[in-house]
C-alpha cells in the first residue's frame, strides 16, 4: 500500500463522493488490540483540526483515570473507505496517533513509539526500514446455535492444497479481493501446512505503513471470515499436535544509495551493515522474544518438530535457524526473522527488531558463523560446540530475559516497557495458577 499524505480538502471531497457517513478512528493498545472511536461524519472537521478527545484510562497500558483526557491526531495518509458498505452509508477509517492535552505525543502509544525510533534511525543516516510480513491464521467453524467459535477446523488440507480439500479457498479468495480493494498489493495466498491454516503475503512497506497494514489485514481477515460463518484466529498455537501460526518478518534497511544490506563485493553479497545488524538481532534475540511472542500460548508454538525456530542462529541456506538470509539480492536483499508470531503488537515488534539491529551497527557486533545444517538434528553437545543457545521456553523466562536488556527498554520507551512487563507478569501469574486437563489426566490416578 503506497502512502499518500492527503490534504484536508481531498479528505472532504472523498468523504462526500463515497457517501461516507461514519468515521472509524483506529489506534492500537499495548497488547496489539485494535481500538476505535466511531463518530458521525459531521465530526470530520473536528478530527482534521486534532480536536477529537477520548478517555485514555479505559485503554490497556495507557493512563490512570485521573489523567484520562487524550486526543486523537489523524494520520491522513491512512484514510481509507471500507469496501463493505451498509444501508446507512459507508464507513471510512483513519489511523490515529494519541496525544496528551498539552499537544505532545503520548509515550504509551505503540505507534508513537515506532515513529520515535524511525526518527532516530534517520538521524543515524538511514532513510527507510522496510518490512515484509508473512502472517498466518487458522479458520474455525462457528457454532450455528451460539455463533461462538468452536475448535472444529474448516478443512483437512495441507501445504498449497486446493479445493475441495481446501474448503477455505473461497473465503481466502474473498479476503484477497477485499484487501486489493483497499489498496494492498497481495503477492501470494495459499493453504499452510496445518489443517485449517492459511497464509496471505502482501508487499513490503516502510516500517510504520507495514505495522498499519498488519492491523488492517487482521481486521479484514476476521470480518470476511464471519461472512462464511468462520472464525479467523491469529492465536499462535490453537491446537496441539499441528503447526502453529507465525508471522515471519522480512526486513531491510535503506540509505540514500539504496539497500544498505547489499554489497556485491562482500561475502554472500551482504554489506558490513547487514552483518552488524544481524549480529544485533542475534545478541538481543532472547530478550526481544517476549515482545515478538507475547502470549503464554506463544511458547507452545516455539517447540522442536513443528517448523518454528527454537535456536538462536542464522543461515543463508536452511530454514531451521532463527534468522534466514533469503537468496534475493540487490534491492531485495533482506533478513528474515522467523520467530515472530501474529499475536505480537506489530508496532512494538518492529520497534524491538529495529533497535536491536541498530545497536548491532552502532557497536559493530559481528554475528557468529552461519549454521548451514539442520539444527533440529544436532544433539545438545553439538549445539553447545557451535555456540547455539535456545530461545526462552516460557513467557516467564522471556520476561526475565527482557528485564536484563537496556536496549529493549530503549526500544519500547520506559512507559511501554514498564506497562508491558507488569501486564505480562500478571498474565503469567494467572496462567501458572490454573490446573489443566493434561495435569489431571497425567497425575490424578497415578498419585
Amino acid at each position: 500500500m503506497a502512502k499518500r499524505q492527503y490534504t484536508k480538502d481531498e479528505i472532504h471531497k472523498m468523504a462526500k463522493e463515497e457517501n461516507v457517513r461514519f468515521l472509524r478512528l483506529m489506534f492500537t493498545d499495548l497488547f496489539g488490540t485494535i481500538k476505535n472511536v466511531e463518530v458521525p461524519v459531521s465530526q470530520l472537521d473536528k478530527l482534521l483540526d486534532n480536536k477529537l478527545m477520548f478517555d485514555g484510562s479505559s485503554i490497556d497500558g495507557f493512563v490512570r483515570i485521573e489523567e484520562s483526557d487524550m486526543y486523537l491526531y489523524p494520520d491522513l495518509s491512512t484514510w481509507m473507505v471500507f469496501p463493505w458498505g451498509n444501508e446507512h452509508g459507508k464507513i471510512a477509517r483513519v489511523i490515529c496517533e494519541v496525544y496528551t492535552p498539552d499537544g505532545k505525543p503520548f509515550e504509551g502509544d505503540p505507534r508513537n513509539n515506532l515513529i520515535r525510533l524511525l526518527k532516530e534511525m534517520r538521524e543515524a543516516g538511514f532513510t527507510d526500514f522496510n518490512i515484509g510480513p508473512e502472517p498466518e491464521f487458522f479458520l474455525f467453524k462457528l457454532d450455528p446455535a451460539t455463533g461462538k467459535p468452536t475448535t472444529n477446523l474448516n478443512d483437512k488440507g495441507s501445504y498449497f492444497d486446493l479445493a475441495p480439500m481446501d474448503l477455505g479457498e473461497n473465503c481466502r479468495r474473498d479476503i484477497v479481493l477485499e484487501l486489493e480493494n483497499m489498496g494492498f498489493d497481495v503477492e501470494a495466498s495459499h493453504h499452510e501446512v496445518a489443517p485449517g491454516q492459511h497464509e496471505i503475503d502482501f508487499k513490503y512497506a516502510d516500517a510504520l505503513a507495514a505495522a498499519d497494514n498488519i492491523q488492517t489485514f487482521k481486521l479484514v481477515v476476521k470480518t470476511v471470515a464471519r461472512k462464511y460463518k468462520l472464525h479467523a484466529t491469529f492465536m499462535p498455537k490453537p491446537l496441539d499436535g499441528i503447526n502453529g501460526s507465525g508471522m515471519h518478518l522480512n526486513m531491510s534497511l535503506f540509505h540514500d544509495k539504496g539497500n544498505a544490506f547489499y554489497d556485491e563485493n562482500n561475502d554472500l553479497q551482504l554489506s558490513q551493515e547487514a552483518y552488524w545488524f544481524l549480529g544485533g538481532l542475534l545478541k538481543h534475540a532472547r530478550n526481544f522474544t517476549a515482545i515478538c511472542d507475547p502470549l503464554v500460548n506463544s511458547y507452545k508454538r516455539l517447540v522442536p518438530g513443528f517448523e518454528a525456530p527454537v535456536y538462536v542462529a542464522w543461515s543463508a541456506s536452511n530454514r531451521s535457524p532463527l534468522i534466514r538470509v533469503p537468496s534475493s539480492r540487490g534491492l531485495s536483499t533482506r533478513l528474515e526473522l522467523r520467530s515472530v508470531d501474529p499475536s505480537a503488537n506489530p508496532y512494538l515488534a518492529i520497534a524491538a527488531v529495529l533497535e536491536a539491529g541498530l545497536d548491532g551497527i552502532r557497536n559493530k557486533i559481528d554475528p557468529p558463523k552461519s549454521i548451514d545444517r539442520n539444527i533440529y538434528r544436532m544433539n545438545e553437545k553439538e549445539r553447545k560446540n557451535n555456540n547455539i543457545i535456545d530461545l526462552p521456553s516460557t513467557l516467564h523466562n522471556a520476561l526475565k530475559a527482557l528485564e536484563t536488556d537496556e536496549v529493549m527498554e530503549k526500544a519500547l520507551g520506559s512507559h511501554i516497557y514498564q506497562s508491558f512487563l507488569e501486564a505480562k507478569k500478571l498474565e503469567w501469574a494467572s496462567y501458572r495458577q490454573q490446573v489443566t486437563q493434561w495435569e489431571r489426566d497425567q497425575y490424578l490416578e497415578q498419585y
